[in-house]
């Protein structure tokens, strides 16, 4: 007879939820680790597939158009909605002068307010030409196609009378990159501009890197000074011009440093910054400083041959929003309503922007 078993103990019954709990973590942890190794021996396939997908497209600029649907994007040269009483105002002022041809425009970078007057009209550039080309050579500079300190010889082609002292040294001097653009805005050199011009393909070289860049009015036709008035450009092209880099469209942190430095380093502010400072009922020998006291900063290039004056500038204002501004008038030689006009038209740019109208 076989012997008795001895009973089993009685299940206590806390333990049956602790064996299921205890079920679950082995299993968890299991799951766990194969995820894990799964995960890891897919990564690099699942982050060649994410390579491998289109970046989404930037919407095209709205150059020139109005948009009424959110803010304006940043990094965009992107017209929205129209300061009607600073266009209004622009208009008398010009008509006031019948025998005078005068273009402006401004943008407001950070809300996209603008105001505008023959914007698109191509009018003699004169010097204002030289802010489109120190864009196009910080682009190359950008791109490694031209070299910083390359140096650039002075030939018979290149030399140009007018502004700068380059033209006064000996043939066959040679200048670097760096220089040339530098003393084409401080000083508004016109060998300067030249030896830049004959370095980046000439003429027409440039003026398909005007079109590239969707400034349609801006072309050279002659070497400067160009003191017919044959070289063109527009006021929305040099706003444009300078809203391209501040903005990032173009030009790479280094080179857009260097193209604020340069603007920053033009010796005449007598009309966008002294118009400035006018509008906000003050008057000085050195605008530029005056406006500082107002929290207001202004990088131009101005633009002089007589039958034509021109400025265009980065304007930083008080609150910390950006704006380009260019102006333009055409008319007989040395009149210097031309200039007054400049002036007023950029006061009104001051009592609409800072609020002292």
């Amino acid at each position: 007879m076989p012997p008795a078993r001895s009973p089993r103990p009685a299940k206590r019954p806390w333990m049956a939820p602790l064996q299921l709990v205890l079920r679950l973590v082995v299993v968890g942890a299991g799951l766990g680790v194969i995820a894990g190794t799964t995960l890891r021996l897919l990564a690099p396939h699942l982050a060649l597939g994410a390579a491998s997908q289109p970046a989404p497209e930037n919407p095209a600029p709205g150059f020139g158009a109005n948009s009424a649907a959110g803010p304006a994007q940043v990094g965009r040269f992107e017209p929205r909605s129209e300061i009607t009483a600073l266009s209004s105002q622009w208009q008398r002022l010009a008509a006031a002068q019948k025998d005078l041809t005068v273009s402006g425009y401004l943008l407001v970078l950070d809300d996209g307010r603008f105001a505008q007057l023959q914007s698109e009209l191509p009018l003699p550039a004169a010097s204002s030409i030289k802010t489109p080309i120190l864009l196009v050579a910080l682009d190359a500079y950008d791109a490694g196609q031209l070299r910083w300190s390359e140096p650039l010889a002075m030939t018979k082609e290149v030399v140009g009378g007018g502004a700068g002292w380059m033209a006064s040294r000996p043939m066959g001097t040679r200048f670097p990159v760096f220089e040339a653009a530098t003393e084409m805005i401080r000083v508004s050199d016109n060998t300067a501009t030249n030896l830049l011009i004959k370095r980046l393909g000439g003429k027409q070289a440039l003026n398909q890197d005007f079109a590239a860049l969707g400034l349609p009015a801006t072309v050279i036709n002659n070497w400067l000074p160009d003191l017919g008035g044959t070289n063109t450009t527009s006021s929305k092209d040099l706003a444009r011009t300078i809203a391209l880099v501040d903005t990032g469209e173009k030009l790479g942190p280094r080179a857009r440093d260097l193209f604020r430095q340069i603007m920053g380093s033009s010796r005449t502010n007598t009309l966008i910054p002294l118009g400035l400072l006018q509008g906000l009922g003050k008057d000085a020998a050195d605008p530029d400083s005056e406006l500082l006291s107002f929290g207001i900063s202004a990088y131009n290039k101005t633009g002089d041959i007589g039958i034509a004056y021109a400025d265009a500038a980065l304007i930083q204002l008080p609150t910390g929003q950006r704006a380009v501004l260019a102006l333009m008038v055409k008319g007989p030689f040395n009149d210097p309503r031309s200039t007054d006009l400049i002036r007023a038209m950029a006061a009104e740019v001051a009592k609409t922007l800072v609020g002292r109208r």
